[in-house]
């Protein structure tokens, strides 16, 4: 498959993008994408989590480990993760925030998540926030935008979930 872009070479990222509920398909040669700011990293998708990571260690750097200290609620270091590939905790994106920012950036291309919030049968106060939080900036995204019948929708979500009802 050639690039959609140049129509030349040979189309090696793929990238699949997902807005306003629209799923769109751009295939892309490593030139153009790299011209658009977009990079393959070097690892495919068969290559484990934990040997990525093993990869950017150099990327976090051993002192930064050493300063990093130690998760207060799951207990997790940052040694530990650079192990197994995997947070202790939700507590622990906030713990080791300096480091794993540049990770976070390079693996999913930013650092700030954008998208809908989980929100499990029994939801804690917490998640009921974090998706009241969600619900709000989409609202604002669909007045913004002029999408009056979702901005209604997410509206009324809104307010089933702050009486208590499911949304």
């Amino acid at each position: 498959m050639l690039c959609e872009n140049c129509g030349k070479n040979e189309a090696a990222i793929h990238l699949t993008q997902i807005q306003n509920n629209e799923m769109t398909t751009r295939h892309l040669c490593e030139v153009c994408a790299e011209t658009m700011g977009l990079s393959s990293g070097g690892a495919g998708p068969s290559a484990p989590l934990a040997d990525f990571i093993a990869q950017m260690g150099k990327a976090i750097a051993s002192e930064t480990v050493a300063t990093a200290g130690t998760c207060p609620s799951c207990g997790l270091t940052l040694a530990d993760f650079k192990k197994t590939g995997r947070l202790g905790c939700a507590r622990c994106y906030s713990v080791f925030d300096t480091s794993l920012r540049g990770l976070l950036r390079k693996l999913h291309g930013g650092t700030q998540h954008s998208g809908k919030v989980y929100l499990p049968k029994d939801p804690t106060e917490t998640d009921r926030t974090a998706r009241l939080v969600s619900l709000r900036r989409g609202l604002g995204r669909a007045v913004d935008s002029e999408d009056f019948e979702r901005a209604a929708a997410l509206r009324d979500q809104i307010r089933r979930l702050e009486a208590g009802q499911e949304a």
